[in-house]
């Protein structure tokens, strides 16, 4: 339990700070590319502007700059800037080829990407590592290509930078959760195993003086005759019973080292066998009980607490059917998933309570349950057998006038 609860803390834990940090590093990766581009969508807006050639700056102060991401002439960057420009006439023929500013590029390789350019027919976008524009002028064309990879590179560089320090934090948050996740959940399993010994050690205490009160109900019982008041202490005894063994099992569950044995056998001819009693039981209350069992359905589990499974929530849709109401049980597979269906008319229920159905001691209904001898742990129960065989169990209300329980193992 405690390896459990430690893992599931790492997890969590691990879990929402990856998610913070892939949110953060996608922001911050996003904003410095949204730069770059922005950036270089300044350059070619001034080569745009002034025929493919910086203007001249003057008196110290940039004459073009855009302050939304730091983007501003200055005297460095007709020098900084590596970029080549193709002018064309409108018939098609080039004008001028000017590649003075890029090293990287001749005029035939400047005639090449210019090719690939009008193919696509886009007027902007990237040509491998250089960004284009084509500004259309009088004479005909101008097409701009502006040199990219230093800030592809230093984009690149970033990206693998900002992951590996991520990928250093978690690894650094990992080993510290490993080293004081214990400390942390150390006062929540030491609460959990005190309740766990206390409802042991009070369910195995409770038992001797049941069993006493028993006897004496029944030396009561041959000597002075069967009344109301003795039927009544077998009854309270009976449902003290129940409820002792429902907490020793829930408890036995939630241990992890605890597995119960598992092999295969009949499911339908055990559905059958638990459900045919009940369907006794609700003729004489005229109550409709349905079977839908599809037959030779086998499963591999535990059959005694799929036996018990099945009895307590067939059991529950008895008690707490409305009079006249119908009950119905169904098996059968679905996607190679046996489920099991348990349905029953009801006065009202609340959708918004369905899920705390299988809390422990949850009654719906205190007076109800009274009456029926219910403690509100069954369904704990139920839940804790099918999660021990890997399966879900939901509940759903579609009119509020009716309830049904699906199981899928």
């Amino acid at each position: 339990m405690i390896k459990k609860l430690q893992r599931r803390f790492i997890m969590i834990t691990i879990g929402s700070l990856a998610l913070v940090v892939f949110i953060l590093l996608s922001s911050i990766n996003m904003v410095n590319l949204y730069q770059m581009d922005h950036k270089v969508n300044g350059a070619i807006k001034i080569l745009s502007e002034n025929q493919g050639v910086f203007p001249k700056y003057e008196n110290g102060i940039g004459s073009i700059s855009d302050q939304k991401f730091g983007f501003s002439m200055n005297p460095e960057t007709q020098f900084q800037t590596r970029y080549f420009v193709i002018k064309i006439n409108k018939d098609g023929s080039i004008m001028e080829t000017n590649t003075t500013h890029v090293a990287a590029i001749t005029q035939d390789n400047a005639i090449r990407y210019m090719n690939k350019v009008q193919s696509s027919s886009k007027k902007s976008g990237y040509e491998g590592i250089y960004k284009y524009a084509v500004v259309d002028e009088p004479y005909g064309s101008m097409f701009i290509f502006v040199d990219c990879r230093i800030q592809i590179q230093q984009a690149v560089s970033f990206l693998l930078i900002s992951c590996t320090i991520a990928l250093l934090t978690f690894l650094l948050v990992f080993i510290l959760l490993s080293v004081f996740s214990k400390k942390a959940i150390n006062p929540i399993i030491e609460s959990m195993e005190k309740q766990k010994r206390f409802i042991t050690d009070a369910g195995h205490e409770i038992k001797t003086p049941l069993a006493i009160i028993l006897a004496n109900a029944d030396v009561l019982e041959m000597t002075s005759g069967k009344n109301e008041w003795i039927t009544s202490i077998r009854n309270q005894i009976n449902r003290l019973d129940k409820l002792v063994k429902n907490l020793l099992m829930l408890s036995k569950m939630n241990e992890d080292n605890v597995k119960l044995p598992f092999s295969d056998f009949n499911l339908s001819d055990a559905v059958i066998e638990i459900a045919f009693p009940f369907e006794i039981i609700a003729e004489k209350n005229n109550k409709k009980f349905m079977m839908d069992i599809q037959h030779g359905l086998k499963l591999h589990g535990n059959e005694g607490s799929i036996r018990q499974l099945v009895s307590t929530l067939v059991d529950n849709a008895m008690k707490y059917s409305n009079e006249k109401g119908t009950i119905k049980i169904s098996l059968s597979v679905v996607k190679r998933r046996v489920k099991i269906e348990v349905y029953n008319t009801t006065d009202k229920i609340d959708k918004g309570n369905l899920d705390k159905l299988f809390d422990r001691f949850y009654r719906v209904d205190s007076s109800r349950s009274r009456e029926t001898g219910g403690y509100g742990i069954g369904l704990s129960v139920a839940k804790s057998i099918v999660e021990m065989h890997h399966g879900k169990i939901l509940v759903r209300s579609e009119d509020e006038k009716s309830i049904c329980f699906t199981v899928l193992i």
